[in-house]
């Protein structure tokens, strides 16, 4: 999945996260061969190259969907809907702690959306935010193999995707004392441990488990330092036709900005109801196939009551 980072100083934490997620569909690099000794160091090294190589690829596939977005936070839930577009991705809210929006709120989300479709100034500024965000993503994934060292930590079953059942590898990561972060983004892998789990036959990243296991400075302790103890999870699956998209990311840190101001980010999301969409979809057609989708979601909503209703009685 192609998630889109607002730029804010959050962003060496989370874009780490991101890198890891980054799917589409691409053929993957040896397909269909497991790895000769998955026990071996430097072909768990070798598996986790390839598995990267085929991460960065993936985002140059022009395959795009429409998808379901739930976040908890300790705020509450949101429920979004988002669309790929050729222009920019397109979201709209649907819900509060899992109650719809009131009208009032609806027709403002529809509104902003709107406004953001006629405005082509705007609508240029936000792709060239996700171009940067994603050019940032991707100078990350590419470090992986050089960050981390890897160690073989046994298998596990797939439990989703269209294939589940089928083995996995997982790997132990820690950070490699020889690496040299070239700028302030890859400054919190410095930190990081954890286990890496990968389909050794479609060679891309199932999940990743990460935690801070010291406190790290970024920005050279200029923007601030994230607690010891922060962790993240990342999920994703085969979704079919070869597509891989997230299915859930999980983040918990703590730190400070600027020295002074605190941050604090927990947040559990999970990603579902793909579908695809033209390759060409414009921005303004995004916005009207969410429309149609919320319509049609008021409509289920109302069935289901009236069923409810029937059945009370």
């Amino acid at each position: 999945m192609r998630i889109r980072l607002r730029t804010n100083p959050r962003f060496a934490i989370a874009v780490l996260v991101v890198a890891l997620v980054i799917g589409s569909s691409v053929p993957s690099i040896a397909a269909g061969s497991a790895p000769a000794s998955a026990q071996d160091p430097a072909s768990c090294l070798e598996l986790v190259r390839v598995a990267v190589t085929n991460e960065v690829a993936a985002n140059d596939n022009p395959k795009k969907h429409m998808f379901r977005a739930r976040k908890q936070t300790p705020q509450g839930s949101q429920t979004r809907l988002y669309v790929e577009t050729r222009d920019a991705i397109a979201g709209i809210t649907i819900a509060y702690n899992d109650k719809p929006l009131a009208t009032q709120d609806m027709r403002g989300e529809e509104s902003r959306l709107a406004g953001l479709a006629g405005n082509p100034e705007q609508l240029r500024r936000k792709h060239s935010q996700e171009q940067e965000n994603a050019e940032r993503t991707l100078r990350i994934v590419k470090a992986l193999p050089d960050a981390f060292l890897y160690q073989y930590d046994g298998e596990e079953t797939e439990e989703a995707g269209v294939d589940p059942g089928r083995q996995l590898l997982r790997l132990k990561f820690r950070p490699n004392p020889a690496y040299q972060p070239p700028t302030r983004a890859e400054q919190v892998l410095e930190g990081m441990a954890g286990f890496v789990v990968i389909d050794p036959v479609a060679r891309r990243i199932v999940r990743i488990d990460g935690t801070l296991f010291k406190e790290v400075a970024f920005g050279w302790g200029i923007l601030g330092h994230l607690d010891k103890g922060g962790h993240f999870l990342v999920e994703q699956h085969d979704i079919g036709n070869g597509c891989w998209e997230v299915s859930r990311m999980s983040l918990n840190f703590a730190g400070k900005i600027l020295m002074f101001k605190s941050l604090a980010i927990k947040s559990d999301e999970v990603f579902s109801d793909f579908r695809p969409v033209p390759d060409s979809i414009t921005f303004a057609q995004g916005v009207e196939m969410l429309k149609a989708e919320e319509v049609k979601l008021a409509q289920n909503r109302g069935t289901e009551t009236m069923n409810t209703h029937s059945r009370a009685h």
